[in-house]
């Protein structure tokens, strides 16, 4: 699981080395799109190390692409207190630095038996993304809230459906 955050870290490293990071810090255009992303999960590396949580956050979800700035986005997958969590989301990100988008992606979660007694509660995660073809990733900054959520960095892998 480790050496998958590394390979993946290392990928989005070079998706955003060389002329990329040369590139400046631009706004995104807003155009319509059509794209649905389909996606596995997550993987995460969590700040709290000593914690025993779970890392391979596997799941299904989907992304729809209706905008080169938007997404909207929903799934299930199993969350780092060994549990089932559904989410549902609106991505949005006007920025970008090469063909890396900068942005957020605001929505709800629920099944973290310490937030909420599992309910739903609203997120908002900062996200970058990188698609190229028929593959992309979002890496997603998780903070940490008190003793409920434990923070991380989550990469999650997806695949254009159409």
């Amino acid at each position: 699981m480790i050496k998958s955050l590394r390979i993946a870290g290392l990928a989005l490293l070079a998706c955003v080395s060389g002329t990329a990071l040369a590139a400046t810090f631009e706004t995104i255009e807003p155009a319509p799109l059509k794209e649905v992303w389909i996606n596995g999960g997550f993987y995460t590396y969590h700040f709290q190390r000593d914690k025993d949580l779970n890392g391979a956050n596997g799941g299904l979800g989907a992304e729809w692409r209706f905008s080169t700035v938007a997404s909207v986005t929903a799934g299930r997958f199993y969350n780092s207190d060994r549990a089932y969590s559904n989410y549902a989301g609106v991505y949005y990100q006007p920025f970008k630095v090469g063909p890396v988008r900068i942005g957020a992606v605001l929505g709800g979660f629920d099944g973290y038996p310490k937030m909420r007694n599992g309910g739903w509660f609203p997120a908002a995660i900062p996200t970058l993304s990188y698609e190229y073809e028929r593959v992309g990733v979002n890496v997603a900054i998780i903070p940490t809230y008190k003793d409920r959520l434990y923070g991380g960095i989550s990469v999650q892998l997806k695949l254009k459906a159409f």
